[in-house]
């Protein structure tokens, strides 16, 4: 089942239970995959719509941070439980133990020790990490490489 019908599905379920939330929530969801699907002209394929997924997470995420600071409590229950929901549509997230391996073993390999070569380090350690299907965040990453060439 792709993502967008298990959406769909979500959305007939949550509407039957009258979980309001729920349903903003997908059909936000819904709306994001369908803007994504008209901008391609064409169906979007399993690792673009996790992609949409995750830039909605990312969002979410950034929201919450800032209300945080804010100090706008209601908000940031009401973002986490989008969250929440969201994440329910994505794979496994890579732990900071594989990504700290993946950076060891791209530095090792390509010889890198200098802040020079954190492009070339960033860019074989993302792409062994995206091979395990996982949802790799590139800001770990990232911050993996410089803890590791620093």
């Amino acid at each position: 089942m792709t993502i967008m019908e298990r959406v769909t599905a979500d959305t007939v379920s949550a509407m039957k239970a009258k979980d309001q939330p729920r349903v903003e929530t997908l059909r936000l969801l819904k709306s994001e995959l369908k803007k994504k699907e008209i901008d391609k002209r064409a169906p979007l394929d399993e690792a673009e719509a996790q992609g949409v997924v995750l830039g909605l997470s990312k969002q979410r995420l950034d929201s919450i941070e800032q209300f945080s600071k804010a100090g706008r409590t209601e908000l940031v229950q009401k973002e986490q439980a989008e969250l929440a929901i969201l994440k329910a549509f994505l794979p496994e997230a890579a732990t900071d133990e594989e990504i700290k391996t993946e950076v060891d073993k791209a530095a090792t390999s390509l010889g890198a020790s200098t802040a020079k070569d954190m492009g070339a380090v960033m860019k074989l350690a993302l792409a062994a990490l995206k091979e395990t299907g996982k949802v790799v965040d590139g800001k770990k990453v990232s911050e993996a490489v410089k803890a590791r060439l620093s």
